[in-house]
């Protein structure tokens, strides 16, 4: 990945992708690369600090690119700044992302970087497990899976496939079962394994999440829950900073309510992460108390935390465009299978009797630690259903992540990685003030209106030898790199002879 190659980092739930992904963007923007973090869905962006491609890519809900839309998108200014300050594009959950939608950030790519390079030029790190939830199809049988695209296929992805697990245990029956879903080799024995846990009713003293498929199922469980509780509601509303389209973009990525409601004894889920505190996103607890008007939850393991407001944040070419401050919780005794994506959980209640599309199940018991752990509530026939396609595609995978090991050395934690430090040139800042000076003269519009000092430092430090790399710079937009480019880029030329 720190090699520049384009990666698809792939692997079982719990295997750590987001622990790698993660440590690369440290890494990479430690060296200086501009990094745009994105995910299919806006649940798996906010865990990243992200946005969505769909929001990033400036596509938002269309489903193909018209010639309208090319020229309207292709003479964004903020596109073209966003497009070509970008090193490094990364995209989690691609399994749930659309093929077509792939290729139509392709091209925008090609477009707004003026290059026919795949996704004009930018280095690109898909990440996700195509075992998992599927995009959705609407009125047709055949999926638009990302890796039949066009794009990927022009990627030529080198395939990192994470083995080692790290949430269910090597020898636990529940990870057996999971391996052999994922293999197609599920025997007799494993279903006897799992079905055993529909004998199984967890102690009603057990503090446990409940899975299902359905947003109705996973509601009312939750109201008559928390009305069945004696004591008063306490009532938790939203902070926010930002534009209506922008916070709305925002809260469609986050799991808390508008409205949070909360009585003594409710089972609470945090979904945010804040190690300092002691808790991370799918951490099960329950409101034991109220002190000085914000919740007190006891953790599963017996800590208590007194829970402040989290603010999430919505980041686009740098800057924040929404905020929302609320308290991390969310009712907990039923939540979706779509929802729980990417958590870890001690113990859950699974009603698979709804299951609508292939994956879900498989996505539903791998958000489980173990097998002791796992409560089914009802099964279907889609239940343990898996794509058959994938399974020959993964077995690929695997091999060529195989190869790609035996042929690649570690960086090692022994050798960190220098960031990228460019230093003014002196001497090419005072040619371009002198050639902005009279440029000012000669067009008769004052010396700001052609570049601000600051812009002009960035060029004599970065030192562009492209109008797009020009183009990633502040200061300039698509009007001034047409206007001035051509002399800005001489005068970096003429210097370095």
């Amino acid at each position: 990945m720190m090699s520049g190659a384009n990666v698809f980092l792939t692997g079982a739930p719990g295997a750590g992708k987001t622990y790698v992904l993660n440590r690369f963007i440290q890494r990479a923007e430690r060296a200086g690369k501009r990094v745009a973090v994105t995910a299919s869905t806006g649940i798996a962006a906010s865990h990243l600090g992200g946005t969505t491609i769909h929001s990033w890519s400036g596509l938002g809900i269309l489903d193909e690119l018209l010639p309208e839309d090319l020229k309207r998108l292709g003479g964004s200014d903020r596109l073209l700044k966003r497009y070509n300050a970008t090193d490094v594009l990364v995209i989690d959950e691609v399994s749930m992302l659309h093929g077509q939608r792939l290729d139509m950030v392709n091209q925008m790519a090609k477009l707004l970087r003026s290059s026919e390079a795949p996704f004009g030029g930018m280095q690109v790190i898909l990440v996700g497990d195509l075992f998992q939830l599927p995009p959705i199809t609407r009125g047709s049988q055949i999926v638009d899976f990302a890796h039949m695209s066009q794009s990927w296929a022009e990627l030529d992805l080198q395939i990192c496939y994470l083995t080692e697990q790290h949430r269910q245990a090597g020898n636990d029956a529940l990870l057996g079962f999971l391996e052999a879903m994922r293999s197609a080799e599920v025997s007799d024995d494993h279903f006897e394994v799992i079905k055993d846990r529909l004998q199984i009713q967890p102690d009603e003293a057990t503090t446990i999440t409940r899975l299902y498929s359905h947003n109705v199922d996973v509601d009312s469980i939750n109201d008559r829950h928390l009305k069945a509780l004696p004591g008063s509601l306490q009532q938790f509303g939203r902070q926010t900073k930002g534009s209506k389209a922008k916070l709305e973009q925002l809260a469609k990525s986050l799991l808390v309510p508008e409205t949070l409601l909360l009585k003594t004894g409710a089972e609470v889920m945090f979904v945010a992460n804040n190690f300092g505190e002691g808790y991370v996103n799918g951490s099960r607890g329950r409101v034991i108390d109220f002190e000085y008007d914000v919740p007190v939850v006891q953790l599963i393991n017996g800590r208590k935390i007194r829970v402040e407001p989290n603010t999430w944040s919505l980041s686009e070419d740098g800057k924040i465009r929404a905020e929302i401050t609320q308290l991390p919780l969310r009712l907990a005794w039923a939540i979706t299978i779509h929802k729980s994506q990417g958590m870890s959980l001690d113990s859950a209640e699974i009603d698979l009797s709804r299951a609508f599309t292939p994956g879900m199940g498989y996505v539903a018991l791998s958000r489980v630690r173990s097998l002791d752990g796992l409560y089914l509530k009802g099964l279907n026939s889609m239940a343990f259903v898996m794509h058959p396609q994938i399974h020959e595609f993964d077995e690929e995978l695997r091999r060529e992540s195989v190869h790609l090991a035996a042929n690649t050395d570690d960086i090692g934690e022994e050798q960190p990685v220098k960031a990228a430090v460019f230093e003014l040139d002196e001497d090419l800042f005072e040619d371009l003030k002198s050639w902005r000076l009279q440029r000012a003269q000669s067009d008769g519009v004052a010396a700001y209106m052609i570049a601000h000092n600051a812009g002009l430092q960035a060029v004599a430090s970065a030192k562009p030898a492209t109008p797009q790399q020009l183009l990633a710079l502040p200061g300039f937009g698509s009007k001034k790199v047409e206007s001035y480019g051509s002399d800005i880029l001489a005068i970096i030329a003429n210097h370095a002879v």
